[in-house]
């Protein structure tokens, strides 16, 4: 229990006390007079030295004038218990309002909590801790179990397990070896492992990501803004308001006493707790239970859009797939498919293409690298090589139009590579981009969370992109895109659209875009400079699943934040008319202010939770014929 708490108990005990003497027992008004003012004082002296302060520094409208001008009204006038009980109750709003911080804070600050303290360098075979911002790019670094990564870099020796829960969500360890780039921020679970530092500490993820959790406060919602505004000037109408309610009818030779306590009731519903605390609350909410599933949002503005959003374009590379090959189609002429795809795996050996790598991998015998010859590239052609004497020709239709080798042209939708041996045509092999799993159903979600359309760029052949998309149900396809092309066909997308545009992409080819879309989402942005600095919204690993999630998320808040606006001001509007008529007293005002508050804070919390989405029903219509 905190100061804060033990007073709220403290000024509790004594307002029972005060209440048992007012309204029990006939104490003397004198002593009933200090002992309010006594838990007034241990509950309230905070309100008051802050109204103090911002009436010298000009800041007079704000709500802790408010509560101190109708609570020192109200001992004035010789109502002590409802006094004592405006403040208590507001301090209560506050305190819950603070939990729903603190709450909102624990899970942003697994993120924060990600910064490395040390870093463990080896120099001369002796390992020195040092702070992780003296380690340069090139360094080694010796990680223990236990330990977290101090700065991105690729692993040199050993091999281990990280756990990546706090940046990406995932629970699930991710296993690395020797060749592996590893982040920072990650903590390493099984063995002890070296890693070659590739990014100073002010250019690595952990630092890009506090970055941008420190920045998020700063962008605040249209909503958000508005709230601020509408109460700088919300707060001094009222107040001169309940000067008219006191002064008009006095002036008119109406009891005064009658008349003040109804002008400091109609203080005390008229504070704009409810508005100021919420809106803010809900996004920050928001943004919060978004971190905890590895999505950073850069702050409330963005989340608002989201929930505005009609059209989402995405990158296909990377985004939709996942950016490598498998044989997805063999033709064989004159020979079996077994024997087609072992002379290509023979042809690409020494090859790093990752189209050749897929046809070695689809290859499940080993080739014995030494009973090859002869090897050499044709550029933009493909390869030859002499293997135990046999001339092998691979690559695409120009090389086997240089070699005059008849060939088949069907059309299809990936990579093809054209086999010969021997100066014989023996078919080809097509290998294609292997689509995300799950991407068509995120498809279907996006759609049932509101997106009206889907949009896929791409600088694939149109044969490969029209294929992916009409697998995936997207509704356009652009294909055979340059970078600057996809932001030009962005900008006619969102020229054409009323509602706000999303931009998906991998974050470092599709920066530009990412910039320029209403929203930019970067998928799979652990490590990438780009992504961070250029996205609205970080998805921090590869799971697309999660932006109809974030699209639900925003939907929820924005629903949320416009109930306690609607609510909110609806109570206080009908508690306003009945306190200047007398039908509302100061227990009522204190319902209308902490009541609604309170009410306005425990609905704000609901955006804490965020639950993923469930796949579409196999029952349920498909995405293409939306």
């Amino acid at each position: 229990m905190d100061n804060f708490e033990k007073r709220m108990v403290i000024g509790g005990i004594i307002f029972a006390i005060g209440m048992v003497c007012h309204y029990a027992l006939e104490v003397d008004d004198y002593i009933q007079l200090a002992i309010f003012a006594a838990g007034y004082l241990v509950v309230g002296y905070d309100v008051l030295i802050k109204t103090a302060k911002n009436l010298s520094h000009g800041q007079v409208f704000d709500e802790h004038f408010l509560m101190t001008v109708a609570t020192v009204g109200a001992f004035v006038i010789g109502e002590y218990p409802e006094g004592m009980a405006v403040m208590l109750f507001f301090q209560v709003g506050e305190w819950f309002e603070k939990t729903a911080v603190r709450r909102t804070r624990g899970s942003i600050s697994e993120l924060v909590d990600l910064q490395p303290e040390y870093a463990n360098v080896l120099r001369d075979g002796e390992i020195e801790k040092v702070d992780p911002d003296e380690v340069e790019v090139g360094d080694t670094i010796v990680v223990m179990p236990g330990e977290k990564i101090p700065l991105d870099g690729r692993i040199t020796s050993g091999s281990t397990s990280l756990d990546t829960k706090s940046l990406t969500g995932e629970s699930v360890p991710r296993d690395v070896s020797v060749g592996d780039e590893v982040i920072s921020g990650t903590v390493n679970i099984s063995s002890k492992i070296e890693v070659e530092v590739t990014k100073d500490y002010d250019d690595s993820t952990v630092t890009k990501v506090l970055e941008l959790i420190e920045d998020s406060a700063t962008n605040k919602a249209p909503t958000e803004r508005f709230i601020t505004k509408f109460a700088r000037y919300y707060t001094p109408a009222v107040v001169l308001a309940a000067v008219i309610v006191a002064v008009v009818p006095i002036l008119l030779g109406y009891d005064a006493e009658t008349w003040v306590y109804r002008a400091l009731t109609f203080l005390v519903v008229s504070c704009p707790c409810a508005l100021v605390i919420s809106v803010p609350l809900g996004y920050f909410c928001g943004i919060g239970a978004a971190s905890k599933e590895g999505i950073l949002i850069k702050g409330g503005n963005y989340l608002e859009a989201l929930a505005s959003a009609e059209t989402v374009v995405m990158d296909k590379t990377g985004t939709l797939t996942e950016g490598r090959f498998e044989v997805s189609h063999m033709h064989a002429i004159g020979c079996t498919e077994e024997e087609l795809l072992k002379h290509a795996a023979i042809a690409e050996t020494f090859s790093n293409h990752p189209v050749a790598i897929s046809i070695k991998d689809a290859h499940e015998g080993d080739v014995d690298a030494s009973e090859v010859s002869e090897s050499d590239e044709l550029p933009g052609k493909g390869v030859r090589v002499v293997h135990r004497g046999r001339e092998i020709h691979a690559g695409n239709i120009r090389l086997m139009q240089d070699l005059g080798y008849e060939y088949c042209d069907e059309p299809v939708a990936g990579t093809s590579v054209h086999v010969a041996v021997d100066g014989e045509y023996k078919g080809h092999i097509t290998c294609s981009d292997v689509v995300k799993a799950d991407t068509k159903e995120v498809i279907a979600r996006m759609k049932a969370e509101g997106i009206k359309k889907t949009v896929m760029l791409s600088g694939d052949a149109k044969i490969v992109a029209e294929d992916v998309a009409g697998t995936l149900g997207i509704d356009e396809v652009h294909a055979e895109l340059l970078p600057a092309d996809k932001t030009e066909h962005l900008k006619q997308i969102m020229a054409e659209n009323s509602g706000k545009t999303v931009y998906v992409g991998d974050g470092i080819n599709d920066a530009p875009s990412l910039a320029l879309a209403d929203v930019g989402i970067a998928m799979g942005a652990m490590g990438s400079d780009a992504a961070i600095e250029a996205a609205d919204l970080v998805i921090m690993d590869d799971d697309i699943g999660k932006i109809p999630d974030a699209i639900a998320l925003s939907h929820k808040v924005n629903r949320i934040v416009m109930e306690n606006i609607v609510f909110a001001l609806a109570i206080k509007f009908l508690l306003l008319g009945l306190a200047t008529f007398g039908i509302a007293n100061m227990w009522v005002a204190v319902f209308g202010d902490v009541g609604v508050s309170v009410i306005a804070i425990l609905n704000a919390m609901r955006c804490m939770k965020m639950a993923r989405q469930k796949s579409p029903k196999s029952s349920d219509k498909p995405a293409s014929a939306e």
